[in-house]
Order: structure tokens, then C-alpha cells, then sequence
């Protein structure tokens, strides 16, 4: 759907089902720039909140039940509060559901309400839709609960429904970049320690996401395999590195060093953890320096090691990768998010933008035979109610 027809369909779809005025909300997507597979491993990445969205129309009921729209479907479901159990889909309700079960653990009654969803994010792309959902449900039912939650609690309460209730062992970045970034910052987020750090986005620079057309799900997909793979690289390396808690900790020296121990998978697991850590690191000197040919740079790195070390690339995201290098005025561009499909993203000069997006899109879909959805992101405020939401 086009981006500027989302909350005004929301809203009449709420109104046409409910018959009354609603309470609008917005949450964003978020891009990483890089730092790809850190947040459970202990590791620093460089989000960014960008300008496509969840909205959610809600309203107060009487009864303890959630009565959900959903727009990209079309289908109506209740949620009932007395019975928050799994089902173990991984479907859009079980997210929603997974909130409400979030709240009520961490002693936040949810209430009943009238809820339609809708939103602009891809499902399935590397862009944050399901943290986006969650934040956008969970800031209406907060309010609808009458409770007053720090901005990092609501993001922990969206993290806990993610990972302990839908079953996606994620990390941390999704939620933290969805519910306190700034608009025209990225973050630059310790997975570990949850601190975090905005940085100004650079002015002469655009970021262009570009969907593969390859979806995939998460719980069922390779995303937990390379989780578990990495738990057990840092157990292995227990026996030679007493208090070794994540493979973020670890220097090249130290895998090197434990090559055996760990044999050929777990030690190109544990490389590209460590090699994106540093490029990280420099991608942060790189963006406060305004060097963008190193920030490209360190992209084109990154998803090599994605696809070599780590990989969750597929074909599909290696070709939009290498039709994008090609193009001019791109400076860089790697696979974005869990992996196994989804979308690229690449730094791009501003002035050639539009025109790489339109080469892309043609020569994606004369490989392939479709055009791959395409976009110019640019920065969004966090998560939050939306008073005037009416467009022009």
C-alpha cells in the first residue's frame, strides 16, 4: 500500500468495523547500517529508525478481549485475555498476543480494546516489522492500561514477547532503535550493557533498501540455528578461556589461537563476529568523520562475511548486492537483518539515488523475472501516539 494512504486507511477501516474514533499510533522500522548478527553476541551495532510504518487504531471495551483488524490481510481475530497461551505460529497475532502475555508478566494488566493494524514495512525484510508491530501495539495497550513506562521498559516488555513468547531469540537492537532512537540519528547501541550513543546521520548520504522478494520466518528459519551455533562456540571456548561470556569478547588472535577446538563452521562463525565488531567500530569513526568511502567500504565487508562466515546470505541478495555496487554514486551495500532473504541495503550519493533505484529495480527484474520493491529511507521519530495524523 502507499506510504501516505497508510494511517488515513487505518483510520476508516477502524471506523467502518468499530463505528468510532480512535486513538492513532505510529512505529517505525529501523535500518542497521552494520553490526549484523551482534546484539545476541554481545556486540555494538549502529541502527537507525527510518520513515516506513506499523499504525495502529485503538479504542476502548469493556470486556477482556482484543478485537484485531488486520489491513495486509484483511482478517479479524480476538485475542482473549484470560487465555494468553502460545500456539507456537509465529503468526501476526501471535505477536500481538506475545505483548499482551508481556505485560501481564511483568504486572501491566492489558485491557480489552478495539485494535486495526496496518503498516507500509515488508514482512519478513530486515527492516524490524515485527519489533515495529510489537512497539506500536504495546505503546496502545500501555496507554489504554493506564500505566506510565520508560521508553526502555516498553522496549525490554517487546523484547520479551519476541524472544520468550513468539520463540525468535533476538537480540536487543530491534526494540531499543524502535522506542528511543531520534529522528536523523542512528544509535550506536552495547548489546550488552545497553548503553547507547546517537550519532548525526551524514547529510551527503542516502541509505536505499531494496527488497529481495525472498521472505522468510524467522522462528522456523536459520536465524536461532546461528544462535545456538555461537552458545555453543562460546562454550567450547570456556576450556581455554575461563569467563568468556559472548564471542564479542574475543580478539582474532584468540580464535586463531582455538581454531581446532572449534573446527571449521563454529571458527567462521566466531570470525565473523569478531571481524564485524571491529568494522563497527570503524563505521563509527567512519560516519563522525564524514568518510563515506570507508563507511561503503566497511559495508562491502560486512556482507562478505555474512555470506562467507556467517551464511545467511542467499543468491537473491548477493545478486541485488552486486547489481548495486555497479551502479554510481553507490558507495557500498551488504544484506541487511537475520538473513535468508529479505533486503540489501546500500549507502548512496544523493543526487544519484533515484536513478540507482530505478537500475536496480530493472536489471533485479530482468535477472529474476520481478521487480523488487525499493525505497529511500529517510529518519523517523521513535514510537508514539499521533495526534494529527491527517495527511495534506
Amino acid at each position: 500500500m502507499p506510504f501516505q494512504s497508510v494511517p488515513a486507511l487505518v483510520h476508516s477501516e477502524f471506523v467502518r468495523i468499530f463505528r468510532e474514533e480512535p486513538r492513532m499510533y505510529r512505529s517505525p522500522a529501523r535500518i542497521n547500517i552494520i553490526g549484523e548478527h551482534l546484539d545476541y553476541n554481545g556486540g555494538s551495532v549502529l541502527p537507525s529508525a527510518v520513515n516506513l510504518f506499523t499504525w495502529a487504531a485503538v479504542s476502548p471495551r469493556t470486556d477482556p478481549v482484543i478485537d484485531i483488524y488486520l489491513c495486509h490481510d484483511g482478517s479479524r481475530q480476538r485475542i482473549a485475555l484470560e487465555d494468553l497461551s502460545k500456539d507456537g505460529s509465529g503468526s501476526v497475532v501471535e505477536y500481538l498476543k506475545g505483548v499482551a502475555w508481556a505485560m501481564h508478566t511483568g504486572g501491566v494488566e492489558p485491557q480489552g480494546c478495539n485494535l486495526v493494524v496496518g503498516g507500509n514495512i515488508p514482512l519478513g525484510g530486515g527492516l524490524s516489522s515485527s519489533a515495529s508491530l510489537e512497539l506500536v501495539v504495546a505503546s496502545a495497550l500501555v496507554d489504554r492500561a493506564g500505566a506510565q513506562l520508560e521508553r526502555e521498559q516498553l522496549a525490554l516488555l517487546c523484547h520479551k514477547a519476541e524472544a520468550e513468547f513468539v520463540g525468535v531469540q533476538c537480540g536487543i537492537m530491534d526494540q531499543y532503535a524502535i522506542a528511543l532512537g531520534a529522528s536523523g540519528y542512528a544509535m550506536m547501541l552495547d548489546c550488552r550493557s545497553h548503553d547507547f550513543e546517537l550519532l548525526p546521520l551524514p547529510d551527503d548520504a542516502k541509505f536505499l533498501v531494496i527488497h529481495s522478494g525472498v521472505s522468510r520466518r524467522l522462528p522456523s528459519g536459520g536465524y536461532n540455528s546461528r544462535r545456538d551455533e555461537c552458545a555453543a562456540a562460546v562454550e567450547l571456548l570456556q576450556q581455554s578461556i575461563p569467563g568468556l561470556c559472548f564471542l564479542a569478547e574475543l580478539d582474532p588472535g584468540q580464535i586463531s589461537d582455538n581454531r581446532s577446538r572449534l573446527g571449521e563452521t563454529l571458527f567462521r562463525r566466531c570470525r565473523h563476529v569478531v571481524s564485524e565488531c571491529q568494522r563497527v567500530r570503524e563505521a563509527t569513526g567512519a560516519m563522525l568523520e564524514g568518510e563515506l568511502e570507508l563507511l561503503g567500504s566497511l559495508l562491502n565487508e560486512s556482507h562478505s562475511s555474512l555470506r562467507d562466515d556467517y551464511e545467511v546470505s542467499c543468491s537473491e541478495l548477493d545478486a541485488l548486492v552486486e547489481i548495486a555496487r555497479a551502479c554510481p554514486g553507490v558507495l557500498g551495500s551488504r544484506m541487511m537483518g537475520g538473513g535468508f532473504g529479505g533486503c540489501t541495503i546500500s549507502l548512496v550519493r544523493p543526487a544519484e539515488a533515484l536513478e540507482t533505484a530505478r537500475r536496480i529495480r530493472q536489471e533485479y527484474g530482468r535477472l529474476l523475472g520481478r521487480e523488487p520493491w525499493v525505497h529511500v529511507v529517510g529518519p523517523a521519530e521513535p514510537v508514539s501516539e499521533v495526534e494529527d495524523w491527517h495527511e495534506p
